[in-house]
């Protein structure tokens, strides 16, 4: 086999970028990359937003942006903070301005004080000449609570006013881009010039994060790779209304993972579209299994299964690999205290003797259950080794046991 060949299989070199302390989040420099998520309930409503964010802290997102865009909503997020600090819940909240965030943080200073970051969007912080101004009035107070700024430049919102200027520009060059190209420089420079002006106005590079989102996975990725090779700035990372269900986590899989196997991004979010009465979590839970699949971070341990086929049309292997995975991630939270090193643990469970045996061989802890027509035993292999071979009706519970006591005996503190 050609060396070559596995060396250019592994993610590149992480891009460099300034590190950015957010609420005690090391994001960019030599930092893993951090999950992100957001709140979907009015922030207005202290119970509900502070109970939304503990279950996304407890999902394992690691930053919560929420919405300030009204002065109760301002005015609870205080409370909030208190609510999540009573409840043990140590995150840092981000707040998302739009059109009149000058004025909320200025008249609620203890807003301004409990947030760890300030998002302002270039292209609705203001219109016309008070653009500048409303600017700098976050800028300023992102500078006295000594706070970091996400410049977040958005396709749907982009600076008409920059626009058209580069659309001007644009017409005199000899061989003039299209159009597609012009909005993508558009939203680049957006991003570069804000945050040009914050530092302008004071504010270190440490405390500046950029992103430029678009809701086309291929934009998505040129933009991306435009903004890293022209600044040193952390990078947040997300394709925006990325859509709903198996739409939603391709199409943000599809993006995120090129421009992460390039080495850029510091910080992601999946933003996807709630399927009715799912959990918000899922997005924490796709951006973690985006990050651990390539080899990026761990979480949680991951479970190998078999898609079936005609060898194995029983559902069994189906149900006790979904019951696999719940029992890991129940548990993760007790284990993560417990049991460090524990989210590197491998598991598998298999469908029948094709590829169960090998596969299972492969992973810490691996079941391979017994297919059509094969003979109703389970092997169990342990570190390589086939370790017990259970049957009946109690393997699931028995697996389930091992995997414990395994859990147990190899990340005990």
């Amino acid at each position: 086999m050609n060396p070559n060949l596995i060396e250019s299989a592994r993610p590149a070199s992480r891009r460099r970028s300034v590190p950015v302390d957010v609420g005690g989040v090391r994001v960019g420099g030599d930092a893993p990359v951090v999950v992100q998520s957001m709140t979907n309930t009015d922030t207005a409503d202290v119970k509900a937003t502070a109970q939304q964010v503990a279950e996304l802290w407890r999902a394992g997102s690691e930053i919560v942006r929420v919405t300030v865009n009204t002065p109760e909503a301002a005015a609870a997020v205080p409370r909030i903070h208190e609510r999540l600090q009573m409840m043990g819940v140590a995150v840092p909240i981000v707040g998302d301005f739009h059109y009149n965030g000058h004025q909320l943080l200025e008249r609620e200073p203890a807003c301004a004080e409990v947030l760890a970051k300030y998002r302002i969007n270039p292209g609705n912080v203001g219109f016309g000449k008070k653009k500048d101004t409303q600017f700098s009035a976050i800028v300023e107070t992102a500078l006295r609570h000594a706070k970091p700024v996400r410049i977040g430049v958005n396709w749907g919102s982009l600076d008409q006013s920059l626009a058209a200027r580069l659309m001007d520009e644009n017409h005199a060059r000899p061989e003039p881009w299209d159009a597609a190209r012009v909005l993508r420089e558009a939203l680049v420079v957006s991003a570069l010039e804000s945050a040009a002006r914050a530092e302008a106005l004071g504010l270190p590079r440490d405390r500046i994060l950029l992103s430029a989102k678009v809701s086309g996975v291929q934009e998505l990725i040129a933009v991306y790779r435009s903004l890293a090779a022209r600044c040193d700035y952390a990078l947040h990372l997300g394709l925006t209304e990325a859509g709903m269900g198996s739409k939603g986590i391709v199409a943000s899989t599809a993006a995120l993972a090129v421009l992460l196997q390039e080495g850029i991004g510091d910080t992601i979010r999946i933003s996807l579209t709630p399927e009715p009465g799912a959990p918000r979590t899922q997005e924490v839970i796709v951006a973690q299994e985006l990050l651990q699949t390539m080899g990026l971070r761990a979480f949680t341990p991951m479970v190998t299964a078999c898609p079936g086929c005609g060898r194995t049309t029983s559902s069994f292997f189906q149900e006790l690999a979904q019951t696999v995975t719940s029992h890991v991630r129940a548990r993760m939270p007790e284990w993560k205290l417990k049991h460090p090193g524990v989210e590197n643990l491998s598991l598998a469970v298999m469908g029948c003797v094709v590829n169960g045996p090998g596969e299972s061989r492969h992973a810490d802890i691996g079941i391979s259950l017994p297919g059509t027509g094969e003979a109703p035993a389970a092997p169990v292999f342990i570190d390589g080794e086939k370790a017990m071979t259970l049957r009946g009706e109690g393997i699931a519970q028995e697996f389930l046991a091992v995997i414990d006591r395994y859990v147990e005996q190899r990340y005990t503190r």
